[in-house]
């Protein structure tokens, strides 16, 4: 698995790549969000890791160039900011899932493989609720016939939702499937991206 590493603290890039270097991932470095945004255009990468605080060119317009680009790699976010909303900012940007610094290793690494298993899995079948189809495969979610552009966060809320249609389904196990790890489980996060999915699946409510 090759990994994209966006990091501009200097010790902490290079103590990141030597960890997962261990586990025999193929780690590619960027000091900065140009760098960084010219590696991910160029090359195949498996998982992004992003710090958001980047000289040059902050993280989240590197996420959003990726996504305007195509780019469809899931990409994890690195924050030193611990505000839901700051998180919710990372999410709607594009990215996929979120780490809180200081982190360990081994946790940095179970959320790559985590992302890698989701990414491997999105060959499924359409899923379909009344008027909503998801396919997992090109990650195209229509209402009827419109697309809804949706970020990666929110795919993957519908995606656990329909795959439970029918049943109630409680913030508590959308947390279990979203974050997968005992940790920093914000349900202001969840709420937030839940109401969006319904504004932008009815928008006439």
């Amino acid at each position: 698995m090759r990994i994209l590493l966006i990091e501009d603290d200097a010790q902490l890039r290079e103590q990141t790549k030597l960890a997962l270097q261990k586990q025999n991932l193929t780690i590619d470095t960027a000091a900065d969000g140009k760098e960084g945004l010219y590696l991910g255009l160029e090359y195949p990468y498996d998982i992004a890791v992003i710090d958001l605080g980047l000289p040059l060119m902050p993280g989240i317009d590197v996420i959003k160039q990726l996504r305007a680009n195509d780019i469809t790699f899931p990409i994890l976010v690195l924050t030193a900011r611990g505000r839901w909303q700051d998180k919710v900012e990372g999410l709607d940007a594009g990215a996929d899932d979120y780490l809180v610094k200081p982190f360990h290793f081994e946790e940095l690494s179970a959320r790559i493989h985590a992302l890698a298993r989701r990414a491997s899995g999105w060959s499924n079948p359409i899923l379909s609720c009344g008027s909503i189809t998801l396919n997992p495969s090109s990650q195209i979610t229509m209402n009827g016939d419109i697309e809804v552009d949706l970020t990666a966060y929110e795919y993957r809320l519908l995606h656990y939702l329909m795959l439970h249609a029918g049943e109630v389904v409680s913030k508590t196990t959308l947390a279990d499937h979203i974050y997968e790890q005992d940790h920093d489980r914000d349900s202001n996060v969840i709420e937030v991206f839940v109401k969006r999915l319904r504004t932008k699946l009815d928008p006439d409510k």
